[in-house]
């Protein structure tokens, strides 16, 4: 009898051994991006499973933010850091990224220039021994999950915005675009090198923080985002983002986002869907005047807007919606600008 217990104990051992439940297991290839709020200057960090990029650094002021932010998110180790161009606004807070994270490979379109910033720069490189490369257009490599290829720049320029790397982050089937300060010649010079296909993006990282420099029709036309990020500081003395800028976005389509009005931008991918959070929301605008009949969908992004938004679709794009729950129902989610 004792002899039937126990065999019948072992089976129920065996058996809930055998039908308990396994841990979830968590998504280490999500790709995240990270457009950190750096007043008139840019900073975006990358993060594909184990894998780090950070692509500029903003200002000489913000170094001690960008050595916060790695803190807090535990990086000790960038696999990659880019220096798009020799602007301060750049270049400046990427020291306090080598003080305080190991870096195997720095990116930068020059190793000399005449600025004591950028200097500071290259030295801390040296001093942590790290592979500094000049990369060339083609280049790619692997970040994670992601694949990064070098667009540009395409050649040699004098107007040190038009050296800006230019960098197109692909996760399955979403993209981003960096240009960084990138102007319309470089953007031709692009266009023509590599093509509409090439440039095609989901996310764009609005160049020269929305300057009228940037941005071209032509250059819009082949990214065709869906998305746009623009990282400017509120009421810059450059009047950033120009209005013309503004109205090309809005010609296109592209639902934007601010670093001014909402802060931190945090893009999140798992190469089939994508989703944005930010730090705030955009302040409303006459939100007060909202009725039945004010809702206008975006046919290409299924996004419904207020009709103050500043970010309408195109006439040829969009629908009417005589409620907020019409919207909704027919599959369209509220614009985060406007917060319709």
């Amino acid at each position: 009898m004792k002899r039937l217990f126990s065999l019948i104990l072992a089976f129920s051992i065996l058996l809930c051994a055998c039908t308990a439940p396994t841990p979830s297991t968590v998504d280490t290839t999500a790709l995240q991006v990270r457009f950190l709020d750096v007043g008139q200057a840019d900073a975006a960090l990358l993060q594909c499973g184990d894998a780090t990029m950070l692509i500029d650094g903003g200002n000489r002021e913000d170094s001690s933010l960008i050595v916060s932010v790695l803190k807090r998110l535990n990086i000790e180790k960038l696999d990659y850091l880019v220096c798009t161009h020799a602007h301060e606004d750049h270049v400046g807070g990427l020291a306090g990224a080598l003080n305080v994270a190991s870096v195997d490979t720095v990116l930068t379109p020059v190793t000399e220039y005449d600025s004591s910033v950028f200097e500071t720069f290259i030295q801390a490189a040296k001093q942590q021994n790290c592979e500094i490369q000049i990369p060339e257009s083609g280049d790619t490599f692997a970040l994670g999950a992601a694949t990064v290829t070098v667009l540009g720049p395409t050649k040699e320029y004098e107007e040190t915005n038009d050296t800006s790397i230019v960098l197109k982050v692909q996760h399955g089937e979403v993209s981003f675009l960096f240009t960084g300060d990138m102007e319309r010649t470089a953007e031709a010079d692009l266009l023509d090198v590599w093509g509409e296909d090439a440039l095609s993006a989901t996310v764009l990282k609005v160049g020269h923080h929305g300057s009228e420099t940037s941005t071209s029709y032509p250059f819009l036309r082949a990214v065709n985002p869906t998305y746009g990020v623009i990282s400017v500081g509120k009421d810059n003395s450059y009047g950033h983002p120009h209005d013309e800028v503004l109205s090309r976005l809005q010609d296109a389509s592209v639902i934007l986002y601010r670093t001014d009005l909402m802060g931190d931008i945090i893009a999140t991918t798992d190469g089939k869907t994508l989703e944005f959070a930010t730090d705030r929301s955009a302040p409303q605008t006459n939100t007060a005047t909202v009725t039945d009949g004010t809702f206008i969908g975006n046919k290409k992004s299924k996004v419904f807007h207020l009709p103050s938004c500043g970010s309408l679709p195109a006439e040829q794009n969009r629908t009417l919606f005589t409620s907020r729950n019409e919207a909704l129902d027919a599959g369209f989610h509220p614009c985060s600008n406007c917060a319709a």
